[in-house]
């Protein structure tokens, strides 16, 4: 999937787009899980179609989970180490933001925890 939102987290990164597909797929369906359905529905109707999978979700209810917990799910799912991990999780929240815009993004954001919140929303400088 050679996409300008992948170019864009590979760039911020400073990582391939490989690993930039990896940890854009793990954070947004990170996301799926810790927000409500009805906001990961509105999230994938303005995203690129080919990232709408990953914000799929089955139930309403969100998981909660706390700010290492979702750094943690990434690595993982990504398979890379937790600072690169979050770092991914920054470029693909500010990837989101610039895709779904600045109201839904917090209406979005609003569901996290404020850690979390604050890393999605800092970082003016990737710009």
């Amino acid at each position: 999937m050679e996409l300008a939102f992948i170019q864009k987290v590979a760039e911020w990164t400073g990582t391939t787009t490989d690993v930039a597909e990896a940890l854009t797929e793990a954070t947004l369906r990170t996301l799926t899980q810790r927000i409500s359905g009805g906001e990961a529905a509105e999230l994938a109707d303005r995203v690129p179609d080919e990232l709408r999978p990953y914000l799929t979700k089955a139930q309403e209810p969100p998981e909660p989970f706390p700010y290492q917990e979702f750094i943690r799910r990434i690595g993982e799912y990504a398979n890379v180490d937790l600072a690169t991990a979050e770092s991914g999780v920054e470029a693909v929240l500010h990837a989101l933001r610039d895709v779904v815009g600045y109201k839904e993004f917090m209406d979005a954001m609003a569901q996290l925890p404020q850690d979390l919140g604050r890393l999605a929303t800092s970082g003016t400088t990737r710009r």
